[in-house]
């Protein structure tokens, strides 16, 4: 891996595998001033690419060519205190529980944390929850669309109906034996992907807990896992969970989600090659969406970088493939596009770059 010059963003090629990736286009909303872009998500069709930022827009673009498409959550001309940043954002499953395609749910920072419902082709918001007193950082929905959960800094998770959106279970706490809850805000949530029983969150608190909704508490804990961003996630098929923390040393883990009570520590990936040795302290990592969970994207500070691994079948012995390295400022967000062919990184820059993966 050629060493990039200072300053000079590069698109690197890891190791002798065949995968590499290439920069397909970068969107820059052209905010004065700069605004951190805090989420970037495909859409379920792989047609958009919904980008949030720290001054509370929304941003829609095509996912092809990088077009902006919608602006969605405008703060230019709104009278009084400037808008909270967006801090996450998810699309809706496609399911045959709704006829409306298309829409996209936020969560923001605000002191009464909302959550919003936007039907990106009009610009409407649907829906606006409210959560006292509570900023909100995180969400998720179930795969099939039916439900969706909420985290921030009060430490505790909110399953809401989607049909309804009433809130139907608050989750906190745990057994008092093994687990005892967070004790800190809450930055990254994600439900298993067969079970909508099962919810993953991870924050300050250096835990992941492992919620289960049958029993309203957390069941159990990974430890030593500093999340400070969208930075845990399943394997499509459930059998594995990754996470990253923001710290130089054994930042990016797999981990054997097991039965029961276990989950063990898998494998901790090693950031550093043979021919760098960066380091980074992770806000964000994710699983490809594909059946195999065939690769891995993650990105930070420190080094200001992201990165790509395969994961083989079994999920050991993971392996870089491809960097982007040298960025101005950290890597905040990134996401896989549910066809695998594409990855999204946003930054502190307020750019969003797309690379192709081939």
């Amino acid at each position: 891996m050629a060493a990039a010059a200072e300053g000079a963003e590069q698109v690197t090629k890891i190791g002798t595998g065949g995968r590499r990736i290439r920069a397909r286009y970068t969107c820059n909303p052209g905010y004065t001033p700069v605004s951190d872009c805090f989420c970037v998500r495909f859409s379920p069709d792989d047609k958009y690419l919904a980008t949030s930022f720290a001054n509370g827009a929304i941003n829609i673009y095509d996912a092809e060519t990088g077009k902006q498409e919608f602006v969605l959550n405008n703060i230019e001309g709104k009278d009084g205190a400037s808008p909270l940043p967006t801090t996450q954002l998810r699309w809706r499953p496609h399911s045959a529980q709704s006829k409306t395609k298309s829409v996209l749910i936020s969560v923001n920072a605000e002191f009464d944390g909302q959550i919003l419902h936007w039907h990106i082709k009009s610009g409407k918001c649907l829906h606006t929850i409210t959560e006292r007193g509570n900023q909100l950082f995180c969400l998720d929905y179930f795969a099939d669309g039916s439900q969706f959960a909420t985290a921030g800094r009060d430490r505790l998770v909110r399953v809401y109906d989607e049909a309804t959106k009433r809130l139907v279970q608050t989750l906190q706490g745990g057994d008092m034996k093994e687990t005892a809850g967070h004790s800190n805000r809450v930055f990254s949530l994600k439900y298993h992907p067969q079970h909508p029983n099962i919810i993953l969150s991870g924050g300050w608190d250096n835990t992941v807990q492992v919620w289960d909704t049958r029993r309203g508490h957390s069941i159990r804990s990974l430890w030593n896992c500093y999340l400070c961003g969208d930075s845990v996630d399943f394997t499509s098929d459930g059998s594995q969970i990754l996470t990253g923390s923001w710290r130089t040393e054994n930042a990016l883990q797999l981990w054997d989600f097991g039965h029961g009570d276990n989950a063990e520590m898998a494998e901790t990936i090693e950031w550093k090659t043979a021919t760098s040795q960066s380091t980074c302290m992770l806000f964000a990592a994710q699983c490809s969406k594909d059946a195999a969970s065939s690769m891995i994207l993650a990105g930070g500070s420190q080094d200001n970088e992201a990165k790509f691994f395969m994961r083989p079948p079994g999920g050991r012995d993971v392996q870089p493939f491809a960097a982007l390295v040298s960025l101005p400022k950290p890597v905040f967000t990134v996401d896989f596009a549910p066809n695998s062919r594409m990855a999204a990184i946003g930054s502190a820059d307020g750019q969003v770059r797309v690379l192709d993966i081939v």
